[in-house]
């Protein structure tokens, strides 16, 4: 979540008329996150959360989005859900951009993840990849393996200005990818986005998901990769063992790992490294003017990336055999 377009207050009650929500109480905007501009929006009925799509979000994948939270509320996920106008539509434009509320959801994302959290996180994920399998709309991975280059080509020119050397060693790091990149692992609805700030508790019980925008349709190790990347870090960059071993043991508790993809774990977890490196080294280069936004630093990924290259079988990330 970040804040790049501002909402005029003529403009937010226009776009707020048809909702029936009552008066606005306090309208401010949250400036976590990289991709949309959200704001907390408190009316008489409620909190919401207001959310502008921005230019890297395809207008035509909003369907997909909205309709997978409802879906997955359905079938027994929390997970923030669509405010309706009573014409039924969910989607509107404010300040020029796509825009649509969600449900406000209680609890708060823990800033130093612990083996518990980890747990709770890995159960609800499988939840998740079990509860998309009913959805029937389909989108495909806009960042996926193939996609990895091309973003790496926007970059590549200054990539050196963030680490000496970090362009070769992106580039050879992508040729090992493409080469040993896995292919026919179940797939199904991923989330492809589950960070700690994603996911929501209450004490130590886990209270919901947030922010589908990622969504999409790969393979679901891959997701579980990608909160091993997210969850099991520690600030100097050091894997934990036993966030590790937490967080694949919640997972395998809902939906056990099937042969191939624990022995896909280790490459699905290099590629998501590369994926969130490419991504971040990108917002560092292009952090628009005046934004309100926190760009994450890509140097982070690019340890985990290397953490990754020498992990020979997943039972070092703590799967048990």
């Amino acid at each position: 979540m970040a804040v790049y377009t501002d909402v005029t207050d003529e403009a937010l009650y226009a776009f707020l008329s048809p909702y029936n929500l009552g008066a606005v109480l306090s309208f401010k905007g949250i400036a976590e996150g990289v991709e949309n501009s959200n704001y907390l929006l408190h009316c008489e009925r409620g909190y919401f959360i207001l959310t502008l799509y921005e230019k890297r979000v395809n207008p035509a994948d909003l369907p997909f989005f909205l309709g997978l939270m409802q879906h997955l509320a359905a079938q027994g996920l929390t997970c923030p859900l669509p405010v309706k106008r009573p014409d039924g539509g969910a989607l509107g434009e404010l300040a020029g951009r796509p825009a649509a509320l969600v449900t406000f959801l209680d609890g708060v994302s823990t800033r130093k993840p612990e083996a518990h959290h980890c747990l709770e996180t890995g159960r609800a994920l499988a939840r998740l990849h079990l509860a998309g399998q009913g959805f029937d709309l389909r989108r495909d991975n806009a960042l996926a393996l193939r996609n990895w280059r091309p973003l790496f080509e926007q970059s590549r020119a200054k990539a050196d200005t963030v680490a000496p050397g970090l362009a070769g060693e992106i580039a050879q790091e992508l040729d090992a990818l493409e080469r040993n990149w896995p292919q026919d692992l179940p797939r199904g609805i991923i989330h492809a986005d589950l960070f700690p700030d994603n996911v929501f508790f209450i004490g130590k019980n886990l209270s919901g998901l947030i922010d589908f925008y990622f969504a999409c349709e790969d393979a679901l190790a891959y997701d579980l990769a990608i909160c091993l990347n997210a969850w099991c870090f520690e600030p100097d960059g050091a894997f934990n063992a036993t966030k590790g071993r937490a967080l694949l043991h919640g997972y395998q508790s809902v939906r056990p790992l099937s042969d191939g993809e624990r022995a896909a774990l280790p490459v699905l977890s290099r590629g998501a490294a590369m994926r969130f490196l490419l991504t971040r080294l990108y917002d560092w280069l292009n952090v628009p003017p005046g934004a309100l936004v926190r760009p994450k630093n890509p140097l982070d990924y690019l340890s985990r990336l290397r953490f990754h290259g020498a992990i020979a079988a997943a039972s070092e990330y703590g799967l048990d055999a």
